[in-house]
């Protein structure tokens, strides 16, 4: 069967990690099945709707592939099909008007409290509502009951009539509420199969309540566990240093790999597997193996499955993805000389983010830091002289070299020959006056690439240092 899913968030913040899960598991069932993947926005709470983060989501659903089939729908251009299907409700006498104001409402639940109840809308309801005329709230007359569904997650569930209450369905400004609009919509655009996270369980009596009162046939129900923080103990937030998802993109983490961590985050096909290639993803995944419990958010791990993509790329394709990362000083090299740098630091490169601080060394001389020498455990307490000599010495060897990488390495292995020296001395020490940087490339793969005028003026100043 083609299943018709959808992802339909709210504009009211930028799009988070757990936000773009769900919309990845429901583009993935839908793609699994040839079927249909909708984006609906439900912009329905004007009061917090936030500039822009419309566009923001549509970006983000793009950047990570995930192209909808039909879409963007946007529930405020759809209010007068809600009005359609709320007159429905009143005419089956499954809908009435809340005459409340807010104060007598506030009386109501503080009278609950102090009695120790729980308030429930459907204890209050008015013996004769007035007309609904729009201007006022209205209210779903429910049913309460034992309900039982299936979960393609959770498994078998069930609520007793203690979980059903009498809800909005339209608000006085005219506005549907989720819980009415959205199963319209789901009924209306033919959606079969509906992921949402884990917050909206304890509605689902309420929306199989609904469902019942607009004869409507319930689609398949699957609620996903919820991202939980890097302690693994609660919901994961802003203040576990949490990012939104194009946050990622611009630090230059790459679509592949956050889209292989996120379908890896709370799923596995039962096997130690961690990176997949999306057709890998396409075929193996199945919602049935999704963990009930919250997976824990590592972004160590997610860092590490970037560097991982990242090593895998082509030089072309990861100077490509590399034109908006370099330092300000690369703008006077051409693209060969930049293309050998980066093949230096690909396999150190984490996220692209990292190429300015990892590169800078062969744009530009960096500023001398004696501190580099000092916490060398090897060079701390040899003699400035003794370092000045060691210097010379390779200066000297390197001065004839014709700086190929196999001619650079055969000087420095004799180097160590000729000064009775250990490589973790003579060529760290070397790597520091050539670089002073506090890591670098291979020694003779990064003097290969800064040439050799560069490497022997460098090495000037550095013994001047000493």
């Amino acid at each position: 069967m083609s299943e018709v899913t959808r992802f339909a968030p709210s504009p009211t913040g930028l799009l988070h990690v757990g936000g773009v899960r769900t919309a990845l598991f429901a583009w993935l069932v839908a793609k699994q099945t040839d079927g249909k993947f909708i984006l609906r926005l439900e912009d329905t709470d004007q009061a917090r709707e936030v500039s822009g983060a419309d566009q923001h989501i549509m970006d983000s659903l793009q950047w990570l592939g995930l192209q909808w089939d039909e879409g963007p729908f946007r529930q405020s251009d759809r209010l007068a099909i809600y009005k359609e299907w709320a007159d429905k409700l009143i005419e089956a006498g499954r809908a009435y008007t809340d005459p409340y104001t807010q104060s007598e409402l506030d009386e109501l639940r503080e009278k609950a409290k102090v009695e120790k109840k729980p308030f429930l809308f459907r204890n209050h309801r008015p013996e004769n509502p007035p007309k609904w005329d729009g201007k006022q709230p209205l209210r779903f007359l429910s049913d309460p009951k034992v309900y039982k569904w299936d979960d393609a997650v959770m498994g078998k569930m069930s609520s007793g009539p203690e979980a059903i209450d009498d809800f909005i369905l339209i608000k006085s400004d005219g506005y549907p509420t989720y819980n009415f609009a959205h199963i319209v919509d789901d009924y209306l655009m033919g959606v079969t199969y509906v992921i949402r996270s884990q917050e909206f369980v304890s509605s689902i009596p309420r929306f199989l309540d609904l469902y019942e009162a607009l004869k409507i046939t319930r689609p398949i129900l699957a609620t996903l566990p919820v991202v939980l923080g890097p302690d693994g103990k609660k919901k994961l937030s802003k203040r576990d240093g949490a990012k939104d998802i194009l946050d990622y993109a611009k630090d230059g983490y790459l679509p592949d790999a956050m889209f292989n961590f996120l379908v890896t985050l709370g799923w596995n096909d039962g096997t130690t597997q961690e990176i997949y290639t999306r057709d890998e993803i396409l075929k193996k995944f199945d919602m049935a193996r999704v963990q009930r419990s919250g997976a824990k958010f590592d972004e160590q791990r997610l860092t590490w499955m970037n560097g991982h993509y990242i090593r895998n790329l082509s030089i072309e394709k990861l100077f490509k993805l590399s034109k908006d990362y370099w330092p300000s000083e690369a703008s006077k090299f051409d693209d060969d000389y930049k293309k050998a740098v980066l093949s230096l630091v690909q396999e150190r490169l984490k996220f692209l983010a990292e190429i300015p601080e990892l590169t800078k060394l062969f744009f530009t001389d960096l500023p001398v830091d004696k501190s580099l020498i000092k916490t060398n455990k090897k060079l701390a307490d040899i003699e400035q002289a003794t370092l000045s000599g060691l210097l010379k010495s390779s200066r000297g060897a390197l001065s004839d070299s014709d700086f190929s990488v196999e001619d650079l390495s055969n000087r420095l292995n004799q180097l160590l020959t000729d000064t009775y020296q250990s490589p973790a001395i003579l060529f760290s020490l070397i790597r520091i006056a050539t670089t002073w940087a506090p890591a670098s490339p291979g020694l003779a793969e990064s003097l290969h690439v800064l040439g050799k005028e560069t490497t022997l003026r460098r090495l000037d100043r550095s013994i001047e240092q000493f």
